[in-house]
């Protein structure tokens, strides 16, 4: 994502709405699990109370996350209590997206690596198989040129963050050219999902263009698809929790 070097050695104090932040602290542990993230990537979460605000935690490779490292944020990307850390230079992505869309309670941005090609290439990603249904048509694709010229390629201010919001409208998940993509969902799990969906989705759809001409979901399928697999978020979210408790040890 931004590149920064982490600040160390500073204690912090974990801040209030326990469950939320111990869900956020999975999802980055999960994400990197899943291969989504590296050591780039970041996922954030809606306040529990005050919905003019966010969690994200310091500028941190993901799977280091702690709930120690989760910081505040109001919606112009402000630290509330920063204490000396260093933020991620692209909050702003996730704070633009909560400005304008109440539905989002949680941002995911990586660079998932099967998803970069359809971002620079002409071919479209479509729903290739019913768990990535909540795709829908054809994924739209942020071509910050048009609103900058040339840049770094990161959402790094707030009007950036602005322009690439309202590009995302109201989609669950938009691609950014030479850059990554973003995923939004109604909860932790379901934007976790989404983005771990997303990344299979690219490897499927790209193998099965090598095959051949590829017959994808129809949007009614789709529609439907996605609405049922919204019901059952919760399944893979524990499974993944489980591995996680099986696999590594980043406490």
């Amino acid at each position: 994502m931004d590149g920064e070097n982490e600040e160390s050695g500073i204690a912090m104090t974990t801040p209030s709405g326990s469950m939320t932040i111990d869900d956020l602290v999975d999802a980055n542990h999960i994400l990197y699990a899943q291969r989504v993230v590296d050591g780039y990537g970041h996922v954030s979460a809606r306040h529990d109370v005050n919905p003019g605000r966010f969690w994200l935690s310091r500028s941190l490779a993901p799977a280091l996350v702690t709930a120690d490292d989760i910081m505040e944020f109001d919606l112009d990307g402000n630290a509330v209590e920063g204490l000396g850390r260093r933020p991620y230079v692209e909050r702003f992505i996730h704070s633009e997206i909560y400005r304008r869309r109440p539905d989002v309670q949680a941002v995911v941005h990586s660079h998932s690596p099967a998803v970069i090609p359809f971002g620079v290439t002409r071919v479209p990603m479509r729903p290739i198989f019913h768990m990535a249904a909540f795709l829908g048509g054809n994924v739209p694709v942020f071509e910050i040129r048009d609103i900058a010229g040339a840049t770094d390629m990161l959402i790094s201010s707030a009007s950036l963050g602005a322009a690439f919001a309202l590009f995302l409208n109201d989609k669950p998940v938009a691609l950014m050219r030479g850059h990554g993509s973003v995923a939004v969902g109604n909860s932790i799990p379901q934007a976790v999902f989404r983005a771990v969906y997303l990344e299979v989705n690219a490897r499927l759809q790209a193998e099965a263009m090598r095959i051949g001409a590829v017959n994808f979901l129809t949007p009614g399928e789709a529609l439907l698809a996605a609405a049922a697999n919204d019901q059952h978020v919760s399944r893979p979210w524990e499974l993944w929790k489980r591995e996680l408790g099986k696999k590594t040890k980043l406490d």
